[in-house]
């Protein structure tokens, strides 16, 4: 694991509130999903790495509170070509998260290049966007890979996989700890 909310190591630059502990979150049905797709990821090979999965509320609302302050510091690593105000609207951040109700998870493949690092807000990092041969591969078998276990891509983030069944679910606002 990397959960990069619970630590300075994300967009907003500082810890995340409601991230008080960096662990891993998932309703069952989903954790459950999750591990099979790490226990398929280990018998190709490789290791799934989680960067983000439940999401408490407060999280979400942090991030629309940092969206309107005119801290810069994360720009170039995250949104180098977008006005963080425009996060939004573009789809990268949402008011209301699938991760709040414990279906969604951000994951990659340790050691794997998907052309763009997680959390890099651009239309570069979209699924299907034109990149090299080896993070064209990578992305098709991540989203196999996660297809596979139920759970599906969210086109502007190559990291970005929900469970089935996240539509109508409740969303939580427990902390992390």
């Amino acid at each position: 694991q990397d959960m990069r909310y619970a630590g300075a190591d994300n967009f907003t630059g500082a810890a995340v509130p409601g991230y008080g502990a960096p662990q891993c979150w998932l309703r069952t049905e989903a954790a459950k999903a999750l591990a099979a797709a790490q226990k398929d990821a280990r018998a190709q090979g490789v290791s799934l790495i989680v960067y983000d999965c439940y999401r408490p509320q407060r999280a979400v609302s942090a991030f629309v509170d940092w969206s309107r302050n005119a801290d810069q510091r994360t720009k170039a690593e995250h949104y180098p070509r977008i006005d963080k105000s425009a996060l939004f609207l573009k789809g990268y951040i949402a008011e209301h998260s699938t991760h709040s109700t414990g279906l969604a998870v951000d994951i990659g493949v340790k050691g794997w290049n998907f052309g763009t690092p997680f959390d890099f807000f651009d239309s570069s990092s979209w699924t299907k966007a034109k990149t090299s041969k080896t993070a064209r591969a990578h992305r098709d078998a991540l989203v196999a890979l996660m297809r596979r276990h139920g759970f599906e891509n969210y086109p502007r983030e190559w990291w970005h996989f929900t469970y089935k069944g996240a539509d109508g679910a409740p969303s939580y606002d427990v902390e992390i700890k």
